[in-house]
């Protein structure tokens, strides 16, 4: 079986209870030394074959995976490896090899960004939607049009801006292009290495970002949130609200509400 697992943010204690106890029951764990921090590997057993994935290609992998058809393989990768996690190519070569595989999710670092801005991210009346995406970069050849960034400012919803901070003029720009809901007074929020001990967060505006970029200096891990969500006192959410009734709470007559009905 190969698990592909996330790692989660940095933290190591943020790593999934499945995750954990693949790594303890692997024969061999491929992880990338620059994004998942070491201490991880403490869950790992005796005798247990580890790889870098930081010097390693593709075809290195997969290599390793066709070396040792019938091990326990954990790839292990940083957040959650859905986003951003170059597992799909890995998927199809171990559907196109009949390989035994698992996805084992991992909490996303747009959930430690948040946590660490002591946030929600979908605000009632401000923002219900989360964007996740990131400027084209060297990889421009992978983003389909119209995924932009100026594209996607337009919504006005929260973004998640992954992989950008290397250009923090560009990013600016993008998100203040023509049509952009966003303008200079847009919160915006820098996280460098969310969770990590080195941790590092700096709470700006769109108007500041590229010059806040620039000071912190950190060009990895590195991630970028924008939107009125960020900052300012929310509104009730219906939710909770004692005139609001659904499947397990029903509204009384003076505002309260009861239990579920037998």
């Amino acid at each position: 079986m190969i698990s592909f697992v996330g790692a989660g943010p940095g933290a190591a204690d943020l790593i999934t209870l499945r995750g954990r106890d693949r790594l303890a029951g692997a024969d061999v764990v491929i992880w990338a030394s620059s994004l998942v921090p070491e201490e991880l590997l403490v869950h790992t057993g005796p005798g247990v074959a580890v790889h870098d994935s930081a010097q390693m290609t593709l075809e290195d992998v997969l290599a390793v995976y066709a070396a040792r058809p019938g091990a326990a393989i954990v790839r292990l990768h940083s957040g959650d490896p859905s986003v951003y996690g170059a597992i799909q190519e890995q998927i199809d070569w171990c559907l196109a090899n009949q390989r035994d595989f698992e996805i084992v999710p991992g909490v996303s670092s747009v959930s430690a960004a948040a946590a660490a801005i002591r946030r929600e991210l979908t605000i009632p009346r401000v923002a219900q939607s989360i964007v996740l995406t990131r400027l084209a970069g060297r990889t421009a050849a992978s983003m389909p049009r119209g995924e932009s960034v100026a594209g996607f400012a337009a919504s006005g919803a929260t973004m998640a801006i992954f992989l950008s901070a290397a250009r923090p003029v560009e990013l600016q720009s993008e998100l203040l292009a023509v049509g952009s809901a966003y303008n200079a007074e847009t919160p915006a929020a820098i996280i460098v290495r969310a969770t990590w001990p080195d941790e590092q967060v700096v709470m700006t505006t769109v108007g500041r970002l590229a010059g806040d970029l620039d000071a912190v200096g950190a060009r990895t891990t590195v991630l970028v949130l924008v939107g009125s969500a960020l900052v300012g006192p929310a509104p009730r959410s219906h939710l909770y609200a004692p005139d609001y009734a659904h499947k397990f709470r029903r509204r009384s007559r003076a505002g309260t509400t009861t239990g579920r009905p037998a």
